[in-house]
């Protein structure tokens, strides 16, 4: 059945562009990471970083590479309906690459910095709307604990109403996904596959040490780049 057919010409359209915009980008690759595996140890385990950049991340990379492949493959063909199913293989892989590439950052080892509470603006906001760096760290690890099952716990800057929030996201959802405004200036990771060989079960003992090579400074330059 023809896809004009199966859609509507705004529909059609929509698709059309998305196609064009699917043959002009380049596969996604794997990003390195600007330290060791082990450099963040005792806060991080070598092997955990290990397996958790080379496999979980590249497995989200090429799962996210098969399904535009085959959205483009279904456009081309007008296969309206394999183009909506495999809107949450893009999702769930796309998401995971976008929010890995954030994670990864948002480490850095002691020696480098990690750990070193924010100062400049980020630092002020941060007393503005938690109080003290102290309650951030403890209302951010009371909502990544909360997470049912696998997820993310977030510190964001709301650019629409200008305040840092706190926000948490299911599965491999990106903070997008919570609202358009938000910008992600720092995300904690709490699925299994980021502490289990290291911390078993206990994800609050995860989430207490993690803050050990939090890197502040990449955080903070996020912050002053989208709220100068």
């Amino acid at each position: 059945m023809a896809l004009r057919t199966l859609v509507s010409g705004k529909t059609l359209g929509a698709l059309s562009r998305l196609h064009q915009q699917i043959r002009g980008l380049q596969t996604f690759t794997l990003p390195d990471l600007a330290y060791d595996y082990g450099a963040l140890e005792p806060a991080i385990s070598g092997e955990i970083m290990q397996l958790h950049h080379q496999k979980h991340h590249q497995t989200y990379i090429t799962n996210y590479n098969k399904a535009l492949e085959q959205l483009d493959d279904a456009i081309s063909k007008g296969d309206a309906s394999t183009a909506v199913k495999l809107q949450s293989a893009i999702k769930f892989n796309g998401g995971g690459h976008v929010n890995h590439s954030i994670f990864w950052k948002n480490l850095a080892p002691t020696r480098e910095g990690g750990g070193e509470p924010p100062h400049r603006s980020l630092g002020w906001a941060i007393d503005q709307h938690f109080g003290s760096m102290e309650k951030l760290i403890a209302k951010m690890n009371t909502e990544g604990a909360a997470v049912q099952g696998s997820g993310w716990v977030w510190l964001a800057l709301d650019k629409e109403l200008k305040r840092l929030v706190i926000e948490t996201t299911a599965n491999q959802d990106p903070l997008v996904t919570k609202g358009a405004s938000l910008v992600p200036l720092l995300g904690i990771d709490v699925w299994e596959h980021a502490y289990y060989l290291q911390y078993k079960n206990v994800r609050p003992d995860y989430l207490k040490n993690i803050w050990k090579v939090i890197n502040w400074k990449y955080a903070g330059e996020v912050y002053e780049k989208e709220c100068p």
